[in-house]
């Protein structure tokens, strides 16, 4: 049972033509939704699907975190309940957990061949597209991995040596778009260019960011906003409103 935990970035897609390239089966390919994402990854999940079936592979299939009665829960939404920011803003990576990796694992725990597999004593095969570039990534989860009993993990692109560049590269010889980088589009990670981007090509997406930091901000005591140390709002729009067109 091979499965890949599909980003939507320039890696995980370079992994998906790579693993075609090489003959190497996948069962099961998943993408996390956080509800969140920039407009350019969504669409790329329709790009990308269709490349997957013309190449004999497995369809993507979207899994997001549920609230207890089986409610859709989106980090946007929780963030603006809970009154606070993604956890990365201090510092943590529980938007990553919660949204990323809880939805994957909740939906192989019941999802039939992977608990055939466990059930016959074996490990599920779980590609991670972290390039040749990064190593240090891969050595930090060592350990963690060789104890893992549920999961074998493999990272393919840095057994083939394929950088960032390649990665690209792989990705243009396949005649697919770049993918762009993934993330939430208002993730306190994001670059200023970035955070400039979508305010002037999403303004909409931009002023959900700035309404989502207003209605955190009563609870900041460590961080001054979106940006760590400084407010999105202060910084490139003060302009905007969060209630409505102003």
């Amino acid at each position: 049972m091979n499965m890949v935990s599909y980003g939507g970035g320039a890696n995980s897609t370079a992994l998906l033509i790579g693993l075609h390239q090489h003959r190497i089966p996948v069962d099961l390919i998943l993408f996390a939704d956080t509800g969140a994402e920039h407009p350019h990854t969504y669409a790329y999940l329709d790009v990308m699907d269709r490349w997957l079936k013309d190449h004999g592979m497995p369809p993507i299939t979207r899994v997001y975190k549920t609230t207890r009665d089986g409610k859709r829960l989106t980090l946007e939404q929780e963030c603006l309940q809970s009154g606070t920011l993604p956890s990365i803003a201090y510092g943590f990576k529980r938007c990553s957990l919660k949204h990323k990796i809880g939805p994957q694992e909740k939906f192989c725990n019941h999802y039939l061949p992977c608990q055939k597999a466990w059930a016959a004593g074996k490990r599920v095969v779980k590609f991670i597209g972290y390039d040749a570039g990064e190593g240090y990534r891969s050595d930090k989860v060592l350990l963690g991995d060789l104890a893992d009993p549920k999961y074998s993990k493999w990272y393919p692109l840095m057994e083939w040596g394929w950088d960032r560049a390649a990665c690209m590269q792989a990705i243009e010889d396949a005649g697919l778009p770049q993918p762009g980088k993934s993330s939430c589009f208002f993730c306190p990670s994001m670059r200023a260019e970035e955070i400039i981007h979508l305010r002037d090509h999403h303004p909409d997406l931009f002023r959900r960011a700035i309404a989502l930091e207003d209605n955190a901000r009563p609870n900041l005591k460590t961080v001054q906003g979106l940006g760590r140390n400084y407010s999105w709002k202060e910084r490139f729009g003060k302009e905007f409103c969060t209630h409505g067109n102003c």
